[in-house]
């Protein structure tokens, strides 16, 4: 017998992860996922030591000889969920242009009258680096509770040097203290400060922000919101390759609003994701799939918005790891990867074994973390407790949080 840190046991199921061999798109059903029924998972130094039938588990690592014992009678047991897209860090509130949405205006108008990107800079600019701390800690908090264990963060509310910075600065001191594994991202690039060129903007960030930003040490992706209206192709591609050159990998945000060409520079520069993808078309996702991008899915945007979602099963027929996020943002409050996960079987036809692949093991392919998101002897055993008997009620039981507990590696956090 050997002890373990931590012993799951008795569990109804335990979602390993993508079955070897099983293909994401077409009809997949439950036979895309390793599923073991009755079961347990045991814990050595944060990492998945054994996983399978629960009496084999329980015998191997007495769960009365470990550190923690978690009995999972009627749960089920996924793989933490990893949110690859979020802007979390911020200030202000913007609820009132929620109800401005309902009454017709358009994001973009609400953008050209200096609200939208601009009015949360002007919040950002104002609070101090211990208030953006605590207002991301406690989004992060919210995070953890519905299951999420590692975070994507950005900045992009500074829209200049001093600012970035600190949004930076701030995002690494939660990161520092909090259970979430956050990573960090500069988006210089989200929108143009009032009263400045577009084009003049980018030298700025190009020339002064992405090498301050290199010096900080504190990014590791660089994103640009191109789109129409804010940042071109060609405008966008200078930034991207700048960042590489400043040691930074590329993201994009891409096709959201309309259809302009950021897919295929998503592919050509060799980015990690490209996110949105409303707009997107078979030949842009047969790009990604050929350069091993992954394209991510942010449902709960379009359904803030009331816009058409993406086309994720285009995405899964093209062979493409289709991975989602919450997008969780002003203009998109939900901090919840459960909810993101309902869209994504309600609204955008894919089966609840698609939508969790989705929110872990591919959302970590999307961070560059592909030993995230799956419990295989010897990934971090980052779980996700679900509180009903099947994986399936994480995007059944839409609107309510499912998840009764959380490991980070191997440890309960939430």
């Amino acid at each position: 017998m050997a002890r373990a840190e931590t012993v799951v046991h008795d569990a109804a199921e335990v979602v390993v992860g993508k079955r070897e061999g099983a293909w994401p798109g077409g009809d997949a059903g439950d036979d895309l996922l390793a599923v073991h029924e009755n079961a347990g998972v045991a814990v050595v130094d944060g990492e998945v030591a054994m996983v399978g039938p629960s009496d084999d588990v329980c015998r191997e690592y007495p769960p009365e000889n470990a550190e923690t014992a978690y009995e999972a009678t009627g749960q089920s047991v996924v793989p933490g969920f990893v949110d690859p897209h979020t802007h979390a860090v911020f200030a202000g509130d913007r609820s009132d242009e929620f109800e401005a949405k309902l009454r017709g205006k358009q994001y973009q108008e609400i953008l050209e009258e200096g609200g939208g990107i601009l009015r949360t800079v002007r919040a950002v600019r104002e609070a101090t680096e211990d208030e953006l701390v605590a207002n991301l800690r406690e989004h992060l908090d919210a995070m953890l509770a519905y299951g999420s264990t590692t975070v994507e963060v950005k900045s992009g509310y500074g829209l200049d040097t001093e600012t970035e910075l600190k949004l930076l600065s701030a995002i690494e001191t939660a990161a520092e203290t909090h259970a979430v594994d956050v990573v960090p991202t500069f988006m210089g690039a989200h929108a143009v400060p009032e009263g400045m060129d577009t084009d003049a903007y980018v030298d700025a960030v190009v020339d002064e922000q992405l090498p301050a930003v290199a010096d900080q040490g504190v990014a590791e992706f660089c994103d640009v919101f191109c789109e129409e209206g804010v940042f071109g192709v060609e405008q966008s591609r200078r930034v991207l390759e700048a960042s590489v050159d400043a040691g930074l990998t590329p993201k994009v945000h891409a096709e959201e609003l309309a259809h302009i060409g950021g897919t295929e520079l998503a592919a050509e520069v060799g980015a990690t994701s490209a996110d949105h993808l409303l707009h997107s078309t078979r030949a842009d996702v047969d790009g990604l799939v050929e350069n091993d991008v992954v394209p991510v899915v942010l449902p709960g945007t379009a359904f803030g918005l009331g816009a058409e979602y993406a086309d994720a099963q285009e995405m899964l027929d093209a062979g493409a790891p289709v991975a989602v996020a919450t997008d969780f943002n002003p203009n998109c409050h939900s901090r919840s990867m459960g909810f993101a996960q309902s869209l994504c079987c309600v609204e955008m036809g894919m089966t609840p074994a698609q939508s969790l692949v989705a929110a872990t093991e591919h959302a970590a392919l999307a961070l560059d973390r592909p030993a995230r998101g799956r419990l295989d002897v010897g990934a971090p055993a980052d779980m996700a407790i679900v509180d009903a008997p099947s994986h399936v009620h994480v995007p059944y039981q839409f609107g309510e949080n499912t998840v009764d507990a959380v490991f980070k590696d191997g440890t309960r956090v939430a």
